[in-house]
């Protein structure tokens, strides 16, 4: 009786669940929710809290800049009003509407992606957490995102950056390299009918 039962709702289920399916693919499942708002919000948080520790600590120390690693790493007071390599310096309503809709985006790609793409996952948590970071700057710093990261070499010096950027790059270097470690499933259909 209770087989039967098990049964029928399973079919149920399925039933329901199957126009739904069929229109968009599998949705995520609970474990992938899990990981990409965990990373999210993990992400937003510590970009955040950073970002007010450096300057808060740079601040006291009355200094616009700490060594931590001498030749290598500093820490520095930087605003910037553009978005990477400070291209679009002075937009910040561009930025920020660009950034809204690369969170559009984001969370739609998400919602489709399905459940087996464990790393697809990690990959957008990251962006969002980065995406948010640097849009919570430009909403509430006057369209101004801190950046304190400096890393150089005698006087070659990489652009400062920020966790959210961090973030977004490492978002970025995992979708590559998953789309090449990551097998499609007409290659896998093909290869099951050879």
């Amino acid at each position: 009786m209770t087989e039967t039962k098990t049964e029928e709702n399973n079919t149920l289920l399925s039933l329901e669940s199957a126009p739904v399916n069929r229109l968009f693919g599998a949705l995520p499942d609970l474990k992938a929710h899990l990981i990409f708002w965990s990373l999210a919000i993990g992400g937003l948080l510590l970009d955040l809290w950073s970002k007010k520790a450096a300057f808060d600590w740079l601040s006291r120390e009355q200094s616009q800049n700490v060594s931590i690693i001498d030749g290598f790493l500093r820490f520095i007071i930087a605003l910037n009003d553009g978005a990477a390599f400070s291209t679009f310096s002075g937009k910040a309503y561009l930025l920020t509407a660009i950034s809204v809709v690369a969170l559009m985006v984001v969370f739609g790609v998400f919602l489709f992606s399905g459940t087996q793409y464990r790393s697809i996952h990690i990959a957008l948590g990251l962006f969002t957490g980065g995406i948010c970071g640097n849009l919570y700057d430009r909403i509430f710093n006057d369209g101004l995102v801190r950046d304190f990261i400096d890393v150089y070499y005698r006087d070659k010096h990489w652009p400062t950056f920020n966790v959210a950027d961090s973030l977004l790059c490492i978002g970025v270097g995992l979708l590559i390299v998953s789309t090449f470690l990551t097998e499609k499933p007409s290659q896998k259909h093909a290869q099951q009918h050879k």
